[in-house]
């Protein structure tokens, strides 16, 4: 997803400068004019704002903070845009760090995929200061479609949370209906059309249920990643003593397929765990 976002920001007129952790990586986007650097150092010692984007806190806190992180490179007034989807806590208090040397952060993670991410259709939830999110918010076009201001620093990763918990239920939801449809004999392609035109119509439905008809679940946004997600939303409701059953679930089902090595898979792969426990191919 990060490549997909240098592009569009680099397709968008900006001169961009980028760096990955595994070397060689995303080779299209030397074409589009982005310099290669050496470090989240010299990244930040090469822009006034600094896009982050990986998979997980402790990520996101190396990058920013560990050696030729963001912070030995960034001068005062810089921006940090991190994108990754994080703990909310933990995000604030790499605010706070980041304050101190004077450099400002928002807190944008995203909706939308891989496929929202080379579209440039991504959902994007603001956390921070509204004035940052103007400096920002002409490369966060870029990237996304629909960019909200939903509070200060770490409310985007809360409203992730939120997101990621509500399509646990989705993605559920849509899979019981689609096992239930196939072992009633039904034709569940037929069955879909159906239901697109009633209250049961969403994204997954349109857009997930024939790769559970299919068994067959190609990379859009991988079960391993949906999960981490996830378990940082259940560790919000602990925190919050908010009780989610069906993100519960959801995260034991995922559980499975990590351990039986579809964690790679999108996560409409869910469906494997509800068809094996029907006695359909899983």
């Amino acid at each position: 997803m990060g490549a997909a976002m240098a592009a569009n920001v680099a397709r968008a007129g900006y001169a961009v400068t980028a760096w990955n952790r595994t070397p060689g990586r995303a080779p299209e986007l030397d074409a589009l004019g982005v310099r290669r650097a050496a470090s989240p150092a010299a990244v930040a010692r090469a822009s006034d704002v600094i896009v982050t984007v990986v998979a997980d806190t402790p990520d996101v806190e190396a990058v920013l903070f560990g050696r030729e992180g963001v912070l030995e490179g960034a001068a005062p007034g810089s921006l940090v845009v991190d994108v990754s989807t994080i703990s909310p806590s933990s995000t604030r208090d790499f605010a706070v760090r980041l304050a101190e040397r004077g450099v400002s952060m928002l807190d944008a993670p995203v909706s939308g995929g891989s496929e929202g991410a080379v579209k440039g259709t991504l959902s994007i939830f603001v956390g921070g200061a509204a004035t940052d999110l103007e400096r920002a918010r002409p490369i966060l076009e870029a990237m996304g479609r629909t960019i909200t201001h939903v509070g200060p620093i770490g409310a985007g990763q809360a409203v992730k949370a939120v997101n990621q918990v509500i399509l646990a239920g989705a993605y559920l939801g849509v899979a019981e209906g689609i096992v239930l449809a196939l072992k009633a004999g039904l034709d569940a392609d037929q069955v879909v059309t159906a239901l697109s035109g009633g209250a049961a119509q969403s994204w997954v439905l349109a857009n997930r249920s024939g790769r559970m008809i299919a068994n067959d679940y190609p990379l859009g946004f991988k079960t391993a990643l949906h999960r981490k997600d996830l378990r940082i939303a259940l560790s919000m409701a602990r925190e919050l003593g908010v009780d989610l059953p069906v993100s519960a679930l959801c995260d034991a089902i995922e559980g499975e397929l990590l351990d039986g090595g579809h964690g790679d898979e999108d996560m409409s792969a869910v469906a494997r765990v509800i068809r094996a426990r029907a006695g359909l191919p899983g």
